[in-house]
């Protein structure tokens, strides 16, 4: 869904969801009469989160509505006026009434694009007072967003591409807000579908769930249904009293498991046929409940071969618990048994759902070659990222009237790149990526198949490199308070993850101890990175 159609992607940066020294800064230009003075910020990090080498831009698609709302919307002007100092001039009060975003651009890597170290995600530029008051909303928007797609596409490159990733994080997360953008940024990032209904209904993220363990706790065996009785899934012929079919079918069940029928848990056995009434075409067991293999496997096949004879199948089963590689195998080898003796050759393939705090390692695991595992249900590591809970985003000055600012400080690491930039994507002939170009925006583009001198971080000499293709990276997306294109959807940002990771070299790709992707600067910026330094030494 859009930005501009999404509620909480217009609530997400609520006015005053800023920090207090926005407002001190904004006081202080305005007092020095710089309010108005063009400015240029750029948002970015520093590292690729994880200890890998890329990561995903995410969260850029509310930051042209969302993002700019924080300064065209300020009715909270009169607080803000209870804590600043009370000999505040009114007249500021009334400037910020008056705030808008008709001079602000904003230019941004698309949704869903490969980002590395130091390339912007944004470029917002400006009025200094409005784009120094846009800094924390754009943050809070990108940084999380960011890192969520990034932790879902190292979880979809462990899994491969046939496991179906679900995520359930909802209640782990930190709170609703936190939550909701958990879970839309596991999709675009690779999942397949979410447990969050609000996400279903605000971003058109994919849902599902079925049912938790105090559902089948919850039925003691002698329950007896308002309506047990279940019409043939073709609509044709009488209705069928289903948990009576099922206790027939469980003497075979056990029969063939070599168990005795008062095993299994009757009040395990009534839940999985309440659902079955209630979903006979979506029909899943969660085995795990009391003992899978004495209750949940029997109780499951019972009930599934009932629905079965009417024409329903299964959907799957489900486990929370235990050794769950082990576990999936031992299922599959009951079920293709059971599909051999009683004749029903879709039970061998019913899918196998696990859960139970998953994080790479134990994915790494359930995805190997041989696993029976189908579907994989991952909450607390795919919302708290607990590897790194924070990508470290920045939003630093880089021009001022024209003019290149630098931060220089004592910690190199920290020190900024100056000047209104342009980046490019250098590719070779067979589509692979390179390296990013950083380049002064006045500077010419590179060319496909021409040589350009560059510097890599740290070297001592330039490097000359010849792409075969070049891709600009930021694309033009809010100006004079416009959007200027239509805002992709999510599904097509998702398709660019996927599509962006396959150009990512192995070397790249893999999650531990990567080679470092190259982002390199352009002679030019160099050069003037150099005069910025040397004009500071004293």
């Amino acid at each position: 869904m859009a930005a501009e159609q999404d509620p909480e992607g217009r609530a997400a940066a609520r006015p005053l969801l800023t920090d207090l020294y926005q407002a001190t800064m904004a006081l202080g230009y305005w007092r020095a009469g710089r309010a108005r003075d063009a400015a240029e910020f750029e948002l970015f990090f520093r590292r690729c989160p994880f200890g890998g080498a890329f990561a995903l831009a995410a969260g850029l698609l509310f930051c042209p509505h969302a993002g700019l709302s924080a300064v065209t919307s300020f009715p909270d002007v009169q607080f803000l006026a209870s804590v600043l100092p009370p000999d505040t001039d009114p007249a500021f009060f009334e400037h910020l009434r008056a705030l808008d975003c008709s001079e602000v651009t904003v230019r941004a890597l698309p949704e869903g694009s490969l980002a590395f170290p130091g390339v912007p995600l944004l470029q917002v530029s400006g009025p200094l007072l409005v784009v120094q008051l846009l800094e924390t909303p754009l943050l809070c928007l990108v940084s999380y967003a960011s890192l969520v797609a990034t932790n879902a596409a190292r979880l979809r490159l462990i899994a491969g591409p046939e496991k179906r990733l679900l995520e359930m994080g909802l209640r782990r997360a930190q709170g609703p807000d936190g939550g909701l953008t958990a879970s839309t940024y596991s999709y675009l990032g690779g999942f397949d579908s979410s447990s969050n209904v609000l996400a279903g209904q605000l971003r058109g993220v994919p849902v599902a769930g079925t049912l938790a363990h105090s559902f089948v706790t919850s039925f003691s065996g002698s329950e007896v249904p308002p309506d047990p009785m279940l019409a043939p899934a073709a609509g044709e012929g009488p209705g069928v009293d289903l948990a009576a079919k099922a206790q027939v079918w469980l003497e075979h069940v056990c029969a063939h498991l070599g168990l005795g029928v008062q095993e299994p848990h009757p009040g395990e056995r009534a839940a999985f046929v309440a659902y079955a009434l209630a979903f006979p075409r979506a029909f899943q067991g969660l085995l795990d409940s009391y003992s899978v293999r004495r209750s949940g496997l029997p109780n499951f096949l019972a009930v599934a071969l009932a629905l079965g004879e009417l024409g329903y199948r299964a959907v799957g089963v489900r486990l929370d618990s235990g050794d769950l590689l082990q576990q999936a195998q031992e299922i599959r080898k009951v079920f293709r048994a059971a599909a051999a003796q009683f004749q029903v050759p879709w039970l061998a393939s019913v899918p196998i759902a696990v859960s139970n705090n998953i994080d790479e390692e134990a994915l790494a695991r359930l995805a190997q070659e041989g696993s029976e595992v189908n579907v994989i249900g991952i909450g607390t590591s795919a919302v708290t990222c607990p590897q790194q809970p924070s990508l470290g985003c920045v939003y630093k000055l880089v021009a001022v009237g024209g003019q290149p600012r630098m931060k220089l400080t004592e910690d190199p690491e920290k020190q900024t790149l100056p000047g209104s930039k342009a980046a490019f994507r250098l590719l070779g002939s067979d589509g692979s990526l390179l390296m990013d170009v950083l380049q002064l925006a006045e500077e010419p583009a590179p060319q496909a198949g021409q040589e350009l001198r560059v510097w890599p971080p740290g070297a001592q000499e330039p490097c000359t490199v010849r792409p075969a293709q070049v891709e600009p990276l930021l694309r033009l997306c809010f100006q004079q308070g416009q959007l200027c294109e239509p805002l992709p959807s999510l599904a097509e940002s998702r398709a660019l993850v996927q599509l962006s990771l396959s150009q990512l070299s192995p070397e790249h790709r893999r999650l531990q101890s990567p080679a470092q992707y190259q982002v390199v600067l352009s002679e030019r910026l160099q050069a003037l990175v150099n005069s910025l330094h040397a004009r500071a030494s004293p």
